[in-house]
């Protein structure tokens, strides 16, 4: 019972969708109308508005870390193990991608994913986001370096904590996210992905109060 209050809260915290949210408060277009139609900071971004993908990227990250922090902080205090941290680290990731609030459409879940490693551990989350980083800053593709980032977090969680509960945690999660981004993945193929920064012209007419049909 005590698991399945976990995944039950952690959803639900994953549930929220900053990109919406800061969107609406900052009277931009809602993302999921314009460019990749997706609700996270890289679309956010096509606006123009840094202020507000940046608060967008740290609110996704944060909802991820505290999801998965409370499960460990407050975990021992009601008999919980690994396991219930296992389990919020899914549910507040599955809360983004299929968030209850939004009709289940949400983000790729870079960001949240990003703050859920951070709670695990510190040293997993700053060597993940490095090369996140690292491929952005020489690529420009955000979804490349979500991508690698995605495939390198099990090997990090592998190499520094072994097999365990969590590990399997952390697979299932970067699976998921590589899963999402089959569609950049397709784009990369084939040239047409778009770099981070790029403006699309539709984000800039929905930014002055259009809210056009969200695209696949």
């Amino acid at each position: 019972m005590e698991n399945l209050i976990v995944a039950v809260v952690a959803y639900l915290i994953g549930s929220v969708s900053f990109a919406v949210i800061v969107s609406a408060a900052m009277g931009l277009a809602d993302p999921r109308s314009y460019g990749s139609g997706n609700p996270g900071a890289t679309n956010v971004l096509r606006t123009g508005n840094k202020k507000a993908a940046v608060l967008t990227l740290i609110g996704d990250a944060f909802k991820g870390w505290v999801a998965v922090w409370l499960a460990g902080y407050l975990g021992p205090r009601f008999g919980l193990d690994e396991t219930a941290i296992a389990i919020a680290a899914i549910a507040v990731f599955l809360g983004h991608l299929y968030p209850v609030f939004f009709r289940f459409k949400g983000g790729k879940g870079v960001a949240t994913a990003a703050g859920v490693l951070l709670a695990i551990n510190p040293i997993l989350g700053v060597a993940t986001l490095l090369t996140w980083l690292i491929v952005a800053f020489f690529t420009r593709y955000s979804s490349l370096a979500a991508i690698c980032a995605a495939v390198f977090a099990p090997l990090f969680d592998g190499f520094l904590f072994g097999a365990n509960v969590i590990a399997l945690a952390v697979v299932a999660m970067s699976a998921l996210l590589v899963w999402r981004h089959r569609g950049n993945i397709a784009k990369l193929v084939a040239g047409k992905e778009s770099r981070i920064g790029d403006k699309k012209k539709e984000a800039a007419g929905g930014a002055a109060g259009g809210t056009g049909p969200r695209k696949p």
